[in-house]
C-alpha cells in the first residue's frame, strides 16, 4: 500500500504517532519508492513513450520494411539495438531505473524482427507470411523467433534487473504456447488438442511465476507479467475444453473457485478476475441449461450469496487469528511471501 500525507496526518490526529514521526516516515517512504513505478506524470510519460517505441517495432510494423530485404532488416535492428543499449547505460548511470528498463525491453522486442530478417536473408523462410503477421497468426515457424527472443531476454534481464523486462518474456512464452502446437504436431492438430496444450503450458508458466515470486519476495515484483499471461493461457485452455459430463463442468467451477482463493492469498487480482469469470460462466450454464424452468434456482443462488457475505464478515472478525495459525504450518519462504504480499 501507499501512504499519503493525509494518512499520516490522520495517524497523528489519532495520537498513534507524533508529527515529527510522521515527517520522518514520509521521507523514509519517499526514498524507498523513488525507483519504483508510481502513477505520476513523469512515469506516465516514461511508459507512454516506451510503449510507442516498442509498438512501432512490433505491433505497428508495416510492409514498407520488407523493401529493405533480409540483411537490411538485420542491419537496422542492430542499429536500433545499439542505440537502445546506449540509452539504457546512460539512464542507469543517472539512476533513472524505469527509463533504463524500458530501453532494455526495447532491445528484447527487436529480437524477433532481427531473427525474421536473418531467416529471410539466409533463405530459410518457409512461406509468404511477413513480420507484421507475427502478432496476428499462429504459425509453426514463429518458434525460432520466440526461442531467440527468450535467450536474448535472459541475457538482458541478467544485466538489467528491471521488472518491466518480464513483460516481453511473458508475451513470448504465451505466443510460444500457441505456436508450439503446430510446430510439434503439424496438420493433425485439432482445436481440443490446442486448448489442452495451452492449458498445460499456462500451468507451467504459473508454476514458474510462483517460483519467481518466492525468489523475489524481498525485492521488486518480477512475477506480475508471468502470472498475467500464464493465467490467460491456463484459463483460456481450461474454458475451451468441451465435455458433456456434468462432473467435469463442476470440476471447472471448483478450479475457478480455487483460483479466486489463490488470488486472495497471494494478493494477485488476476487470479480473482479470471476465477470469478469462470465461476459466473458455470452458474450461467446452470441457469441456462440445467435449471432453466426452475423458480427455485435464483432463490438458492441468492441464499448462497448471502451466506458467503456472512462468512466474509466472520472471517474479517477473526482474520488475524486464523491467518496466524494457518501460516504457522507453511515453510518460511512461502510464509514470508504471504506476509509481504503486494497489494
Amino acid at each position: 500500500m501507499r501512504l499519503s500525507q493525509k494518512d499520516l496526518q490522520s495517524a497523528v490526529e489519532e495520537k498513534i504517532i507524533t508529527s515529527e514521526q510522521a515527517k520522518q516516515l514520509h521521507l523514509f517512504w519517499q526514498n524507498r519508492v523513488v525507483a519504483g513505478p508510481t502513477f505520476d506524470f513523469s512515469h506516465v510519460l516514461y511508459y507512454l513513450g516506451g510503449l510507442l517505441a516498442i509498438g512501432a517495432m512490433s505491433l505497428f510494423m508495416n510492409l514498407g520494411w520488407e523493401s529493405f530485404g533480409g540483411w537490411g532488416i538485420v542491419g537496422i535492428s542492430i542499429i536500433y539495438a545499439f542505440l537502445g543499449l546506449r540509452l539504457c547505460h546512460y539512464f542507469q548511470k543517472k539512476n533513472y531505473l524505469i527509463p533504463a528498463g524500458i530501453c532494455a525491453t526495447f532491445i528484447v522486442v527487436l529480437t524477433p524482427l532481427a531473427i525474421y530478417g536473418l531467416q529471410q536473408a539466409l533463405g530459410f523462410w518457409s512461406d509468404e507470411t511477413t513480420y507484421r503477421q507475427y502478432y496476428r497468426l499462429v504459425l509453426w515457424h514463429w518458434v525460432y523467433m520466440e526461442l531467440a527472443t527468450l535467450i536474448v531476454a535472459a541475457v538482458i534481464i541478467y544485466s538489467y534487473r528491471s521488472p518491466f523486462l518480464v513483460m516481453p518474456i511473458s508475451v513470448t512464452l504465451w505466443y510460444l504456447s500457441m505456436d508450439l502446437a503446430p510446430f510439434l504436431i503439424g496438420k493433425g492438430l485439432t482445436f481440443e488438442l490446442r486448448a489442452l496444450i495451452s492449458l498445460y503450458f499456462g500451468l507451467l508458466m504459473l508454476v514458474f511465476a510462483f517460483w519467481v515470486d518466492i525468489r523475489a519476495r524481498k525485492t521488486v515484483d518480477y512475477a506480475f507479467w508471468l502470472y498475467l499471461f500464464g493465467i490467460m493461457a491456463f484459463w483460456g485452455g481450461l474454458t475451451a475444453q468441451s465435455s458433456d459430463n456434468e462432473w467435469s463442468k463442476l470440476l471447472y467451477f471448483i478450479i475457478n473457485l480455487v483460483m479466486v482463493l489463490t488470488g486472495v492469498a497471494l494478493s494477485r487480482r488476476v487470479f480473482v478476475v479470471f476465477g470469478a469469470f469462470g465461476a459466473v460462466y458455470y452458474l450461467g450454464y446452470l441457469a441456462r441449461e440445467i435449471f432453466q424452468d426452475s423458480w427455485l434456482f435464483p432463490i438458492t443462488l441468492t441464499l448462497i450469496g448471502l451466506l458467503i457475505v456472512f462468512a466474509g464478515i466472520g472471517w474479517q472478525r477473526n482474520e488475524q487469528h486464523y491467518t496466524h495459525r494457518l501460516r504457522g504450518y507453511l515453510p518460511q519462504p512461502l510464509r514470508e511471501l504471504l506476509e509481504n504480499s503486494r497489494t
